[in-house]
C-alpha cells in the first residue's frame, strides 16, 4: 500500500510538478535559522497539499517491525498490543501530516512532541520506517518529517548509536539533494544532524572535517551545519566548546593549501559574496564561513597571500551590513597573526580611489556607488576586529588605531550606520585594551580625541526619541576611557558630564518615548532601554569616582548635576536624583573616599537634597530621602575614618563591567548577611522622616558646609518654580534655626536674601524667610543691621519686610535701634567742610544717613514702637545732632543736572529735611504731639534747616517740652550729662542748647542739683567752641541762679508797656520782643500782677492796621498765656475769653505771620482754658480747610457756656463795623454760622445797624438781593416776643445773606 501512495504522485505531469514548485517557492522568503526552527512548519509550501490527499488510505494498518518479529508470549500480549496502537497512531499523524493545514499541523505535532517525551524511541522506530516504507513522498512531506524528527531527537535523554547512525546517515543523503523547496529542505535535513550534535557532536564532527578536506569546496548545507554549530551556546559545554573551537583551527591548519587552488578560491569568495534573500540577517553558513576563511588566514604563514586575499575580500561591495560584519571578523582573526599585513591592506584600502570618493560624496548615484558607499563603516568595524583578536599585541597600535577611526568618523558621511560601526567597533577596541596587560600603565595619546568623538555622537542623538543602544554604549566606552592614562582632563571631563546628562536627562517622559516607536516593524523595549540608558550613566560616573576617588572629584561630578536636579521638569528632576542616589550609595558601600580629606560643597548637595525632599514628585521625594541618608552615612564613615565591612571596602582596582553593562555597583550586590548593632543604628537614618535627616546631616556638617548649604537655599529663593521657593524658605529656616548662632558671614547672606525677597510670591515662602531673618537677628543684629543699611538706599517695601522681620521680637528691636543709633553717630566729618565748601566727592556719610532714614521709616512699625517709645531720649538727641550734621556737611537742596546716577539715588537731605522728618516722627509717634503741635503751629521747622537758625529751632523745641511739661524731661537730662563732655562739638552745642532751657523746669532740679548744674554751666565757660560758651554764660544769667531777677525784670514791665504807644513801628516790634523774652526768662515766678496789663495791652493791638504790630501783639499774647500756665488766672480768664474771636478771625487774615501767629496763640489759649479734642483742634488748626475746620472751631468756641457765647458774638458783632473788609466778610459769616445753629439767642442781640450790615455783606456775598424788603425784626426791648425761631422768609433771607454755610 505503501508503494502505491508513493507512487501516485509521480504519476502527474513534470509541468505541474515545476509549477506547483515554482508556486513554493514564490512562498519562501526567509531561510530557516535556528531561532525559527521550532515554528519553521508555518512557512512550509501548502499547494500540494490536495495532491497528496488522496495518496495514503484511510484505514489503519498495523505493520510489523524487525523489533516485533519474535513470537511473543501470552503474558506479552497486552503490552505489545498498546505499543502497536501507539505506533498506529504515531503513523496516523506521521501520514496526515502531508494533508494538514497549518492549524492541524501544528496540533500534529504538538501530540508528537508530547508522545515523544513518553517514548521517543517508539516515536522514532516509527519515523525511520515510515521513511523505509515511503521513498517516494514528496519533498514537503519529508521536510516536515525532518522538522519533526529533529524535535523528537532533540526531546530524548539518550540517543542509542543505531539511531545515531541511521538518522546521521539520512540527515547527510538528504543536506545535498536538490528539491522544488531548495535551502529550506537541505536546512531541515541539517537541523537533524545538528539535533544529533547534542548527544554525540564528536561523531558528526568527524563526518564534517572529512566532507570539508576532500579538496572541494564544501556544499552550503555542510557550511550550514557548521555555522549552526559555531554560533550555538546550548550544544556544547564549556568544556567542549574549547575542543570545538580547537577542532575548527586545526581544521583551518589543514584546508590552508586550499588558498592556492583556484577553483577553490573563487568559490569561497563567491560564496561570501553572493546576496543573500536578506541582509538584515546572515545566515548561518555564511557567517561560519567569514569566521573559517578568517581562521585559515590566519594559520597561512605566507603574509603576500593573506594580502592578497583580504585585498580581494575588501573589493567586494560593502553594501550591506552583516557583509560589512564578516569582512571585519576575516580581517580580525587573520590579524591574530598577520598584524603587519592586515594593518597594511587596511592601510592601502583607505588610500584607494573608490573610499577616497565615498568620503567625499553624500549621495550615491548608481549601484556601483552604493557598493563603496559604506566602505568606511567597513574599515572602522575592522580596526574594532583587529583590536580584538589581536589584543595580545595591541597596545603599541592603539593610538594608531584609533587615529583611523576618528578620521573616518570625521570624515565619512553621517549616518545610522557610520555610528553603529564607530560605537561597534569603538567598544571591541576597549575591550581588548581593557583585557590587555599593563594597559592601566601605558600612556595613550588619542584618548582626547575620540572623547571628542563620543560627545558629537552623543550631541547628534535626537533629543525626543530612544530607540537604540547607542547612547549606553557610549557612556560604555566613556567608562573604559576613564581608566586609561592620561586621565582626562577636567575641561572635557565636564563638556563629557555635561553632554550626557542632557542627552539623557533631557529625555521625554517613556510615554512619549514609546508613542516614538509604535509604528516601528518591531520596535524595541523602551523601558529596558531607558534602564540600560540610566544604568549606563550610573557606570560613568562611579568610574569617573573610582579613577579618582577624592572629595575634589566628588564635588565636580556633583556640580554638574545641580543644574538638574533644580530643573523645573519633573522627570528631568527624577533621572538626576536617582543619578545622584546611586553615586552616594555606590560611595556608601565602597567607602573609598579618603577620609583625611575634607569634603567640598557639601553643603550645597545637602541643601538641594533638602529641597528635593519635599518635591511634589513622589518618586523624586523617596529618591532624594535615600540619597540623604546615604549621604549621611558616608559623612559619619568619613568624620570618623572608620572602615567599612569587608563587603563594602573600597577595592584596589576598578571592576571590569558585566557584558550587559550593568553598574559597577547595585542593590544586587549587597550581602544578605545579618547586620550588627553598628549597622542596624546607621541604618536608623532610613527609617526617619526627610525633615529629621537633614536635621541630622547638619549636625555632621562644618561651619563652611552649613554656609554652602545657606546659600544654596538663598539661590533657590528666586528660582520661578513655586515648589522650590517654598522648599528654600523651610530650608533656609531649618538651618537658621538649628545652627543660626554659629553662622559667621551672615551680612553677605542677608543681602542676597533682600535681592531675592522681591521675586518671592508665595506668602508662607515669605513669611518663613522673614521669620529665618528674625531668628538671626538673635546672634547677628548689628551685621544685618549693617546690611540693610547698605541696601536701604533707597529704601523699598520689600526692604522695610525684612526691617520689621529684624525687629518682629522685643529684645532684638532694641538691638537694632541702638546699632542704628550708633551707625548714626557715625558721622565722619570731610577736611574743611563748611558752610561754603563743596560737597565731598566721596559721600561717606551715606551709612549715616540711611541710618537716619531708617530710625525715621522704623518709627511707623508696630514692631518697634515700645522700643522707640523707650528709646525716645537717645533717640531726639541723636536726630537733633544730625540735623545739625548734615547742616555741617553743606549738602545741596536739590541733585545737580551733572550729578551722577548714583548720587542722585543716595538719599539727598535737602537741608536736612530726612533728620528733620525723623523728629517730627519721632514727636507724633511717642506721644509728644503737644511739642509738636508747638513748633508746627509756629512755623518753626524751617528754623533747623540753616546753620544759623538751628540753635533757635532747638531752643523752641526744648521750651515746649518744658511749656508742656514733657514726661521725658528727666530722661533727656540724664542723657545730656554725656553729650556735654563729648568730644563733638555738634554734640555740646545741642546739650548745651537744651539744658539752657530745661533750667526752667521744675524737674531739673529732680536730676541734676543747682550747685552741680552750676558747675556744668561754669565749664562750658571754657569750651574750645565759641557758641557753647556764649549758651554757657545765658545759662548762667538764669533766673533759677538768681532769685532777685525776678523783681528787677517785673519793675521794668511797666515802662516797656508804655514804650508800645510809639509810634515807630519798629520801635513797638522790639519792645514787644523784649517783654516776651523778661516773660520767659521770668520763668516760674511769672509776671504777676503786671500780667492783666500785659494782656490788654497786647490785645489792643491785634486789630492794628500794621502787620507785623498785629502778629507781634498776638505772639507775646500768647507768650503771656503760656507763663500764666497752672497759675490762678483771676482777671485774665476774660481776657482770654475776648481773645479767642479776634484770634478765630484773624485766621483767615492776609498776612501770613498774623495767621501764623493767631493760630499758635489760639491753640495756647485753648490748652489754657483746658478745651477738649485739643489734638483735634491742633491738627484743625494746622492742616485742616473747609466748611468741616470752621465748623469744628465755631462748635468748640460757642458751645461751652452761656457767658462765652455772648462774649464771642458780640465781638464777632463788633468786627462787622471794623475796617479790614476781609475781617468784616468772616465776622458775618461767623455770625451766620452762629444764627443757623442758634436763632434766636442771635436775635435777641441783634439791633437794626447790626441787620443791615449783616444784610449788606450777605449782598456782598450773593452778588443778588433775594428780597427787596427785608423783614423789620424786634428791638432788644422786645425780646420777649421774638418767636423761638424766624419764620419761613426769614429763614430764606438768612440763607441768601450765608450761601457758603448752606451745606453746614
Amino acid at each position: 500500500m505503501d508503494g502505491q501512495c508513493s507512487e501516485r504522485p509521480h504519476s502527474r505531469t513534470p509541468t505541474g510538478r515545476m509549477s506547483s514548485a515554482a508556486s513554493q517557492n514564490s512562498r519562501i522568503s526567509l531561510p530557516v535559522s535556528t531561532s525559527t526552527k521550532d515554528s519553521s512548519y508555518m512557512k512550509a509550501p501548502q499547494d500540494s497539499a490536495c495532491r497528496d490527499r488522496w495518496s495514503h488510505p484511510t484505514t489503519i494498518l498495523l505493520h510489523k517491525s524487525q523489533s516485533s518479529q519474535a513470537a511473543l508470549m501470552p503474558q506479552e500480549h497486552g503490552m505489545f498490543m498498546a505499543e502497536a496502537y501507539s505506533a498506529a497512531i504515531c503513523l496516523k499523524m506521521l501520514q496526515d501530516m502531508n494533508s494538514a493545514d497549518l492549524f492541524h499541523l501544528k496540533y500534529i505535532i504538538k501530540k508528537i512532541k508530547k508522545m515523544a517525551h513518553g517514548s521517543p524511541k517508539l516515536v522514532m522506530e516509527t519515523i525511520h520506517d515510515y521513511f523505509i516504507d515511503n521513498p517516494k513522498i514528496s519533498s514537503r512531506h519529508k521536510f516536515r518529517l525532518f522538522q519533526t524528527l529533529e524535535m523528537v531527537i532533540g526531546a530524548s535523554d539518550v540517543l542509542e548509536e543505531t539511531w545515531e547512525k541511521t538518522f546521521m546517515q539520512l540527515a547527510l543523503e538528504n543536506m545535498t539533494k536538490a528539491t522544488e523547496l531548495e535551502d529550506i529542505y537541505q536546512d531541515a535535513a541539517s537541523n537533524v544532524l545538528v539535533a544529533i550534535c547534542r548527544h554525540s557532536w564528536r561523531a558528526v564532527a568527524q563526518h564534517l572535517e572529512t566532507e570539508f578536506l576532500t579538496g572541494v569546496f564544501p556544499h552550503r548545507s555542510l557550511l550550514y551545519v557548521m555555522g549552526v554549530l559555531s554560533s550555538s551556546e546550548e550544544l556544547f559545554s564549556q568544556e567542549d566548546k574549547a575542543c570545538w573551537e580547537e577542532q575548527l583551527i586545526q581544521m583551518a591548519i589543514k584546508s590552508v593549501p586550499f588558498l592556492s587552488i583556484d577553483v577553490w578560491s573563487k568559490e569561497l569568495l563567491w560564496t561570501l559574496t553572493t546576496p543573500s534573500r536578506t541582509q538584515q540577517e546572515q545566515s548561518p553558513e555564511k557567517a561560519f564561513l567569514f569566521t573559517y576563511y578568517g581562521l585559515i588566514l590566519q594559520a597561512e604563514k605566507n603574509g603576500a597571500t593573506v594580502r592578497r586575499h583580504l585585498q580581494a575580500l575588501l573589493e567586494t561591495s560593502h553594501q550591506w551590513p552583516k557583509q560589512r560584519e564578516g569582512m571585519a571578523l576575516t580581517l580580525g582573526l587573520a590579524a591574530t597573526r598577520h598584524l603587519d599585513d592586515v594593518w597594511a591592506v587596511l592601510d592601502q584600502f583607505g588610500r584607494s580611489r573608490p573610499i577616497r570618493w565615498s568620503l567625499h560624496s553624500s549621495s550615491p548615484k548608481n549601484s556601483e556607488d552604493l557598493r563603496w558607499k559604506w566602505a568606511g563603516s567597513t574599515i572602522l568595524l575592522a580596526y574594532g576586529q583587529v583590536a580584538a583578536k589581536a589584543r595580545a599585541h595591541i597596545l603599541p597600535w592603539v593610538d594608531n588605531i584609533v587615529s583611523r577611526m576618528v578620521f573616518y568618523f570625521h570624515y565619512s558621511s553621517w549616518d545610522e550606520t557610520l555610528k553603529h560601526s564607530f560605537l561597534t567597533a569603538t567598544l571591541m577596541l576597549m575591550g581588548a585594551v581593557s583585557r590587555s596587560e599593563g594597559a592601566h600603565s601605558y600612556e595613550f595619546s588619542q584618548t582626547s580625541e575620540l572623547l571628542e568623538c563620543l560627545m558629537i555622537l552623543m550631541e547628534k542623538e535626537p533629543q525626543d526619541t530612544l530607540y537604540t543602544r547607542s547612547r549606553q554604549q557610549t557612556m560604555h566606552i566613556a567608562s573604559s576611557l576613564c581608566k586609561l592614562r592620561p586621565p582626562i582632563d577636567l575641561e572635557r571631563k565636564s563638556q563629557l558630564l555635561s553632554t550626557c546628562f542632557r542627552s539623557v536627562f533631557a529625555l521625554p517622559l517613556l510615554d512619549a518615548l514609546e508613542k516614538h516607536t509604535c509604528l516601528f516593524l518591531e520596535p524595541p523595549n523602551i523601558q529596558s532601554l531607558y534602564s540600560r540608558t540610566m544604568e549606563a550613566l550610573d557606570l560613568m560616573l562611579q568610574s569617573l569616582i573610582m579613577q579618582n576617588p577624592t572629595t575634589d572629584e566628588l564635588h565636580f561630578l556633583l556640580s554638574h548635576l545641580y543644574i538638574w536636579l533644580t530643573s523645573e521638569k519633573a522627570h528631568e528632576r527624577q533621572r538626576a536624583v536617582h543619578s545622584c542616589m546611586i553615586l552616594l550609595k555606590f560611595l556608601n558601600h565602597k567607602g573609598n573616599l579618603d577620609p583625611k580629606e575634607n569634603f567640598k560643597r557639601i553643603g550645597q548637595l545637602v541643601g538641594i537634597l533638602g529641597m528635593l525632599c519635599q518635591d511634589p514628585d513622589r518618586a523624586v521625594q523617596r529618591c532624594s530621602l535615600e540619597g540623604a541618608s546615604h549621604l549621611y552615612q558616608l559623612l559619619m564613615c568619613h568624620k570618623a575614618g572608620e572602615a567599612l565591612q569587608a563587603e563594602s571596602q573600597a577595592p584596589t582596582e576598578l571592576s571590569q563591567a558585566h557584558s550587559d553593562g550593568a553598574p559597577l555597583w547595585s542593590s544586587r550586590d549587597q550581602k544578605a548577611t545579618p547586620l550588627g548593632p553598628q549597622e542596624m543604628a546607621k541604618n536608623r537614618i532610613f527609617q526617619l522622616g526627610s525633615s529629621q535627616v537633614i536635621k541630622a546631616i547638619m549636625q555632621q556638617l562644618t561651619l563652611a558646609e552649613l554656609n554652602d548649604l545657606i546659600w544654596t537655599v538663598i539661590d533657590s529663593l528666586g528660582s520661578t518654580s513655586p515648589f522650590h521657593v517654598q522648599a528654600a524658605s523651610e530650608m533656609l529656616l531649618t538651618a537658621v534655626q538649628e545652627h543660626g548662632a554659629e553662622l559667621k558671614i551672615v551680612s553677605s547672606m542677608a543681602q542676597a536674601i533682600c535681592l531675592c525677597l522681591c521675586s518671592v510670591r508665595i506668602p508662607q515662602a515669605k513669611e518663613k524667610t522673614l521669620h529665618a531673618i528674625t531668628l538671626l537677628a538673635r546672634n547677628h543684629t548689628r551685621e544685618l543691621v549693617a546690611t540693610f543699611l547698605d541696601i536701604s538706599i533707597p529704601l523699598d517695601s520689600h526692604t522695610f519686610q525684612l526691617w520689621r522681620a529684624l525687629g518682629a521680637e522685643q529684645p532684638t528691636s532694641h538691638l537694632v535701634l541702638t546699632t542704628l543709633l550708633a551707625w548714626l553717630q557715625e558721622r565722619p566729618l570731610p577736611t574743611g567742610a563748611s558752610d561754603s565748601s563743596p560737597c565731598p566727592k566721596e559721600k561717606t556719610y551715606l551709612r549715616s544717613l540711611a541710618a537716619t532714614n531708617m530710625l525715621h521709616e522704623l518709627q511707623f512699625a508696630s514692631e518697634f514702637k515700645q522700643a522707640v517709645q523707650e528709646a525716645y531720649p537717645k533717640l531726639l538727641l541723636a536726630l537733633l545732632t544730625q540735623m545739625h550734621y548734615v547742616l555741617e556737611l553743606n549738602l545741596p537742596r536739590e541733585p545737580q543736572p551733572k550729578q551722577q546716577a548714583q548720587e542722585v539715588a543716595a538719599p539727598s537731605p535737602q537741608s536736612c529735611s530726612m533728620s528733620l522728618e525723623a523728629l517730627k516722627s519721632l514727636l507724633s509717634t511717642t506721644g509728644h504731639w503737644h511739642d509738636f503741635a508747638h513748633l508746627e503751629l509756629q512755623g518753626s521747622w524751617e528754623l533747623f534747616t540753616t546753620i544759623h537758625t538751628y540753635p533757635k529751632g532747638v531752643g523752641l523745641l526744648a521750651r515746649a517740652m518744658v511749656q508742656n511739661h514733657c514726661r521725658q524731661i528727666r530722661a533727656v537730662l540724664r542723657q545730656l550729662l554725656p553729650s556735654l563732655q563729648s568730644p563733638e562739638e555738634r554734640e555740646r552745642k545741642v546739650a548745651i542748647l537744651i539744658l539752657t532751657e530745661f533750667l526752667y523746669s521744675p524737674a531739673l532740679l529732680e536730676v541734676l542739683p543747682k550747685q552741680v548744674a552750676l558747675t556744668m554751666l561754669t565749664q562750658g565757660l571754657r569750651d574750645p567752641s565759641p557758641e557753647v560758651r556764649v549758651l554757657s554764660l545765658q545759662g548762667l544769667s538764669n533766673i533759677l541762679f538768681h532769685p532777685d531777677k525776678g523783681s528787677l525784670l517785673r519793675g521794668q514791665l511797666r515802662p516797656f508797656l508804655d514804650g508800645f504807644f510809639q509810634s515807630n513801628e519798629q520801635v513797638i516790634l522790639c519792645i514787644m520782643d523784649t517783654v516776651s523774652v523778661m516773660l520767659h526768662q521770668l520763668g516760674t515766678q511769672g509776671a504777676g500782677s503786671q500780667s492783666l496789663s500785659v494782656a490788654i495791652s497786647a490785645r489792643s493791638f491785634f486789630n492794628d492796621e500794621r502787620d507785623r504790630i498785629r502778629a507781634a501783639a498776638m505772639a507775646l499774647f500768647g507768650d503771656l498765656v503760656a507763663a500764666m500756665a497752672d497759675r490762678e488766672l483771676s482777671g485774665l480768664r476774660t481776657q482770654v475769653h475776648q481773645s479767642m474771636v479776634p484770634l478765630l478771625l484773624h485766621l483767615k487774615d492776609r498776612c501770613p505771620a498774623v495767621t501764623t501767629q493767631a493760630k499758635f496763640t489760639f491753640y495756647r489759649c485753648a490748652v489754657l482754658l483746658r478745651w477738649r479734642l485739643r489734638h483735634t483742634l491742633f491738627c484743625t488748626l494746622a492742616w485742616e480747610r473747609g466748611l468741616s475746620a470752621r465748623h469744628f472751631l465755631w462748635t468748640c468756641l460757642m458751645t461751652r457756656s452761656q457767658e462765652e457765647f455772648s462774649i464771642h458774638l458780640s465781638q464777632a458783632l463788633s468786627y462787622l463795623h471794623s475796617h479790614p473788609c476781609h475781617i468784616k466778610t468772616w465776622a458775618a459769616l461767623f455770625i451766620g454760622h452762629t444764627i443757623c445753629c442758634h436763632p434766636q439767642a442771635v436775635f435777641q442781640m441783634l439791633n437794626a445797624g447790626d441787620i443791615n450790615l449783616l444784610f449788606c455783606k450777605g449782598v456782598g456775598q450773593t452778588q443778588a438781593v433775594t428780597c427787596s424788603h427785608p423783614p423789620q425784626l424786634p428791638s432788644p426791648g422786645c425780646a420777649h416776643l421774638v418767636s423761638p425761631a424766624p419764620s419761613a422768609p426769614h429763614r430764606a433771607w438768612l440763607h441768601n445773606i450765608f450761601p457758603f454755610e448752606r451745606k453746614i
